[in-house]
């Protein structure tokens, strides 16, 4: 690494754009990584800024994106606005020579995503994104499980995550419940879901999917008035793989479940679940269990060489840490990483070709990401 690449201390300057996620994960992980520190925040109201400044030792309270590009200690850039925000910022913080961590989805649509991935890579900067699940324990033992072959040729794949957070009526109207703002419970869980079946699975050949609405209106924040819901808040997807295994995903933010999220996979030679109750924390509480075919089916116990190094009250933190960790060591050792932007764009073609079926109510082809490319 260059010595402009990092601060008087040996760290990398981080800038973080976008304070309600960026504040409760981004921030406190980037603080306790040992090879970064944050140098500036964003928020439009510079008080807000201000204050989340001072709270955690930031030097530089910004209101605006071009202060934030011009502060030479800025070498890398989070972004974790709302979706409708992340294709301009992220263009002009690749535009100005900055690495990128993005929160997901990416952008409001693939073509976007691909022009973020193809100026990163024009840059030669490390983009990455935020798919934290390729990074928890119980995930990376269920991939190695997978990879071994534990369930043999693979007949069918359910995936179920069922979350409450947008359950209560009184929840108001916002960014979320709007199409064009990127809102919607596909965006929110569908994205990390087609990431994790891209990296378990392998890519997508068609889909079919049906989105509802259960709460239809909202109250707006400030006035109270009722405004209308045009995003989904339940979809129910059906996937062939590119290798022929069909895949049924069921998503939900509005429903009370004992299981919030959980894959089954079923094959000729055996069984493999991961599956968490936790209903606070979507990272923590994961757990494996398998059973080789007509056996009885019993828990599989992690080993400590996948466990995180430190568990943080939120889970969320455990994992972004170490999708920053893979983030560091690129920007370092110049070497390519996954996820990067590619896989950005990939979650997000899927997403279309799901809002796609949706609309005209038939399965619709998936193009390759090579092809997409």
């Amino acid at each position: 690494m260059t010595a402009a690449l990092k601060n008087q201390q040996g760290e990398i300057g981080v800038a973080v754009v976008g304070t309600g996620f960026g504040k409760k994960v981004h921030i406190p992980g980037l603080r306790s990584h040992k090879a970064t520190q944050v140098v500036a925040v964003y928020n439009r109201d510079l008080d807000k800024a201000k204050e989340i400044a001072q709270s955690n030792d930031i030097p530089y309270p910004c209101d605006n994106l071009t202060d934030i590009l011009e502060l030479p200690q800025v070498q890398a850039v989070t972004i974790s606005t709302p979706p409708f925000l992340h294709y301009e910022m992220a263009k002009r913080v690749l535009q100005a020579g900055k690495h990128l961590l993005l929160e997901k989805p990416v952008t409001l649509n693939a073509t976007e995503a691909k022009e973020l991935y193809y100026l990163a890579k024009e840059k030669n900067l490390v983009a990455t994104v935020d798919f934290e699940f390729r990074f928890v324990p119980g995930w990376l033992l269920f991939c190695e499980l997978l990879a071994r072959g534990y369930v043999g040729n693979k007949r069918l794949i359910r995936i179920n995550w069922f979350g409450s957070s947008r359950a209560n009526p009184e929840r108001g109207w916002n960014w979320y419940s709007q199409k064009d703002k990127g809102g919607g419970a596909l965006g929110s869980l569908g994205s990390h879901s087609f990431d994790y079946i891209h990296w378990l699975f392998g890519e997508v050949r068609r889909v079919n999917a049906h989105f509802t609405t259960a709460i239809s209106q909202r109250p707006d924040a400030t006035t109270g008035e009722l405004k209308s819901v045009n995003t989904d808040d339940t979809c129910m997807l059906m996937l062939e793989l590119a290798d022929g295994t069909p895949c049924q995903v069921s998503i939900s933010a509005v429903i009370y479940a004992p299981r919030t999220h959980g894959i089954e996979v079923y094959g000729d030679e055996g069984t493999l679940i991961l599956a968490s109750e936790n209903q606070k924390d979507y990272v923590h509480g994961f757990r494996v269990w398998g059973a080789k075919a007509g056996k009885q089916i019993a828990e599989i116990e992690i080993p400590n060489r996948l466990m995180f190094p430190k568990n943080y009250a939120d889970g969320r933190i455990s994992g972004f840490l170490r999708v920053v960790d893979q983030w560091v060591g690129a920007i370092t050792s110049g070497e390519s990483i996954a996820p990067s932007l590619r896989e950005g764009v990939y979650s997000q073609l899927l997403m279309d070709m799901c809002h796609q079926s949706n609309e005209t109510s038939n399965w619709v082809n998936v193009p390759s990401l090579d092809e997409f490319l």
